[in-house]
C-alpha cells in the first residue's frame, strides 16, 4: 500500500501523510469485502447465461398443446398445499415448463409445471435458488439488514479508499510509467507497486461507479433515498428497487408486484388471495401478445379487485413496461413505460442495469469483468506490498506528523463524503476517537498504529 515516491515537502507531505493514513485505514477494514464483492459480483454478472443453463431441464419439455393456465396454477398450488398464486412467468418458448410462483406463510416458492400434463417438475424456494443465494451473498452476505449494513459500510470505505488512492497515486509530474502502464523488468519490488498503482488508476471510476449504483440496495442509504424520494414525489409510483432485509428483497423481486399495497406477506394480497383464477385464461394471451421483455410476470390484484398487471421484469431496466388488465372484461386499464417513471426512477434504473451488466450486453458485461478482476488485482497487490513493506512490530500505517491540522480543504471534503455516506462518517469520527484514546492512554498501541513519529 506504500508509494515508492519520496514524500512531497512539509507541509505538503504532513497532509500527503494525512491522507495516506485514511487510504491505508479504509484498506485494512474493506479489502477482504472488495474480494468478497467482486467474486460475487462477478458470478452474478453472467445471470443470463448461468439461470438457464441452470435450468435446462425445464426447457423444451412437450411438444403437446398446452393446457389453460388456470389449471397450470391450479396444479401448482396443489404441490405447495395451502399456498396462494404470487406471480406467473410466462414461458421462454412454446414446449417449455411454466413457471408459477406460489406464496404460503410468508415463503416464496418457484413451481415448474408442465403445461401440456400439468405435471409438477420441480418445486424450489425462491431464497434457495443459485442466483438468488449469489444475490444474497453479494448484497446482505445472507445476513439480513446487519449484512446490509455492513456491505454499506464496506463500500462507504472503499469509496474513500478509491478516492485517496487517485490522490496519492496521481502523477505530480510527466512521468506517467508506473501510473499509467507499468515498469516491467525492474524488479518485484517495482512490480508490484506498479500493479498496484496502474490497476487503480484504470478501474477506480468504474468501481467508483459499480459502489455508487449500488447504493440504493442497501439498507441505511437505500432507506434515507427513499425517505427522500417520497417527499419530493409529485405522484405515487412505487420504487422499481428494493431496500432493507434480504426477505424484503426476495420478496419484492419474486412477485414483481407493480404497485404500493404489499402487506408484507410475501407480496400477496387479500384480492390475490380470492381472485378468480379462470381470468388467467383471458389474461396470459393478452400478456403473450403485448411481447415484453422476458421475463414476463402476470400478477394477480394488489390494489383493486380483478385487476390483474402484466409486467417485464427484464433485468435492461429502461425495457421494463407494464399493463393493468381488467380480468373480467380483458380492458386495458392503463399502460406505463420506464420513460414514464420519475427522473430520479429513470436514473437510478439506469445505474442498477449497469451494475448487473445488462444495459448493453455484452459490452456492459465485459466491462464489468473488467472492473471485477481490476480489484481482485488490486486487493491482491496491496496486501502483498504491506506484507512485503510493514515494520517490525508494527500494523505498518503511516507514522502521524505531530501537531499536524486538516486543512480546510480537507475538512470541506471530509464533511462532504460523511454527509453524503453516513455510515462512513460516523466510523471515522470514531476512528479519530479511538486514535485520540489511544494517543493518550495506550502506548502500545501508538506504537503499533504510528501514531508519533519516532
Amino acid at each position: 500500500m506504500r508509494p515508492a515516491e519520496p514524500l512531497p515537502a512539509a507541509p505538503r507531505q504532513a497532509l500527503y501523510r494525512l491522507i495516506w493514513r485514511w487510504h491505508f485505514y479504509a484498506g485494512i477494514f474493506c479489502l477482504p469485502f472488495v474480494l468478497w464483492l467482486a467474486c460475487t459480483g462477478l458470478i452474478y454478472l453472467f445471470k443470463p447465461q448461468l439461470e438457464p443453463l441452470l435450468e435446462r431441464r425445464f426447457a423444451a419439455v412437450t411438444t403437446q398443446a398446452a393446457q389453460a393456465p388456470s389449471r397450470q396454477v391450479a396444479a401448482a398450488l396443489g404441490a405447495v398445499p395451502g399456498s396462494v398464486l404470487h406471480s406467473y412467468e410466462l414461458p421462454g418458448s412454446a414446449g417449455d415448463a411454466v413457471r408459477i410462483l406460489v406464496a404460503r406463510d410468508g415463503e416464496v416458492s418457484r413451481v415448474f409445471v408442465d403445461p401440456a400434463s400439468l405435471k409438477v417438475l420441480h418445486t424450489v424456494a425462491e431464497n434457495d435458488r443459485f442466483m438468488r443465494v449469489v444475490a444474497q451473498l453479494h448484497g446482505e452476505l445472507r445476513l439480513g439488514s446487519s449484512g446490509s449494513l455492513l456491505v454499506e459500510l464496506a463500500a462507504s470505505w472503499t469509496i474513500l479508499m478509491l478516492l485517496t488512492g487517485l490522490y496519492l497515486w496521481w502523477p505530480r509530474g510527466t512521468a506517467w510509467r508506473g501510473v499509467v502502464v507499468p515498469r516491467l523488468g525492474s524488479g518485484s519490488r517495482v512490480f508490484w507497486r506498479d500493479l498496484h498503482a496502474v490497476t487503480g488508476l484504470w478501474i477506480s471510476l468504474f468501481a467508483l461507479f459499480l459502489l455508487l449504483s449500488g447504493l440504493p440496495w442497501a439498507k441505511n442509504w437505500g432507506g434515507m433515498l427513499k425517505s427522500v424520494r417520497q417527499a419530493y414525489a409529485q405522484t405515487q409510483v412505487a420504487q422499481d428497487w428494493t431496500t432493507g432485509s434480504a426477505a424484503q428483497r426476495d420478496a419484492v423481486l419474486a412477485a414483481g408486484r407493480a404497485a404500493a399495497g404489499h402487506d408484507g406477506h410475501a407480496g400477496v394480497s387479500a384480492h390475490a388471495a380470492t381472485a378468480d383464477l379462470s381470468q388467467l385464461d383471458r389474461i396470459v394471451p393478452l400478456a403473450t401478445a403485448a411481447r415484453l421483455a422476458v421475463p414476463v410476470l402476470v400478477v394477480p390484484p394488489v390494489q383493486t379487485p380483478a385487476q390483474w398487471t402484466i409486467k417485464s421484469d427484464a433485468a435492461n431496466r429502461p425495457l421494463r413496461a407494464e399493463i393493468v388488465v381488467d380480468g373480467r372484461s380483458g380492458d386495458v386499464v392503463r399502460r406505463s413505460a420506464f420513460a414514464e417513471r420519475p427522473l430520479l426512477d429513470r436514473f437510478i434504473g439506469y445505474g442498477i442495469a449497469i451494475h448487473e451488466g445488462q444495459l448493453f450486453p455484452p459490452l456492459n458485461q465485459l466491462l464489468g469483468v473488467f472492473t471485477a478482476l481490476g480489484l481482485i488485482v488490486l486487493s491482491t497487490s496491496a496486501a502483498v506490498l504491506w506484507w512485503r513493506r510493514r515494520p517490525q512490530g508494527m500494523l505498518g500505517a503511516p507514522p502521524r506528523v505531530n501537531g499536524m491540522r486538516y486543512p480546510a480543504a480537507c475538512i470541506v471534503a471530509l464533511v462532504v463524503l460523511g454527509t453524503l455516506l453516513p455510515l462512513l462518517g460516523m466510523s471515522m469520527l470514531l476512528v479519530l476517537l479511538l486514535e485520540r484514546l489511544a494517543l493518550r492512554h495506550w502506548p502500545r498501541a501508538r506504537h503499533l498504529l504510528g501514531l508519533a513519529l519516532p
